[in-house]
């Protein structure tokens, strides 16, 4: 291809006021959260999941549904999910159900750690495309994560702050990554370099 037909078909353009205005709502719904490791605003994750959803050629929509993607899972369950879907549409909507591990809006009613995390990666195997995307992006940068925060506090400090221990998260991530192989995201070569640097700084865990 050309890089004129390149331009003609790759990537959202330029975005409109919906774009921002998930933004607003993103930033309303998490603007008290904060990461894992340190003060860093939770918006931040958001903002660099939408991104990289961008630079890998997402739509309008499926970026918005990237910058809401936790919104269902960790601010109001299904009360939220409506909003969504009233505000930003079904398509948005259903993108965020596809990528949350959780709908209810009571964090200790939550199911454990592990059963969400394969009843999720169950899903993930037969979603739509626009959720493996936002999906990929989000591990992708949560890796990338994890990477920064075990340099600046150390692995030790790090994995305290998760519910699943090293040999989990490499679990998990390795399987959000090999499914994204298998359905030849974009994404998935990225992933697991990712995943394989992690392991090395973690130390084989």
């Amino acid at each position: 291809m050309t890089a004129k037909e390149i331009d003609d078909v790759f990537g959202a353009g330029p975005l409109s006021e919906r774009f921002d205005e998930a933004y607003a709502f993103a930033s309303e719904l998490h603007r008290e959260q904060l990461r894992k490791i340190g003060r860093v605003p939770y918006v931040s994750h958001l903002l660099r999941v939408a991104g990289l959803a961008l630079d890998f050629g997402a739509s309008e929509d499926v970026a918005i549904a990237a910058l809401l993607h936790d919104a269902v899972e960790d601010c109001g369950g299904m009360a939220t999910e409506a909003i969504i879907r009233e505000r930003f549409g079904d398509f948005v909507a259903d993108v965020v159900l596809e990528t949350s591990d959780s709908t209810t809006a009571d964090a200790n009613r939550k199911a454990p750690w592990r059963e969400r995390k394969e009843a999720y990666l169950a899903h993930l195997r037969t979603g739509s495309e626009a959720a493996a995307l936002v999906s990929g992006c989000d591990k992708l940068d949560n890796v990338t994560s994890l990477i920064r925060a075990t340099q600046i506090a150390g692995s030790e400090t790090t994995l305290s702050r998760f519910k699943g221990g090293a040999s989990d998260l490499i679990w998990y991530y390795e399987s959000v990554a090999a499914i994204l192989q298998e359905r030849g995201a974009p994404i998935a070569d990225e992933l697991t370099a990712a995943i394989e640097r992690l392991k090395k700084i973690l130390g084989g865990k």
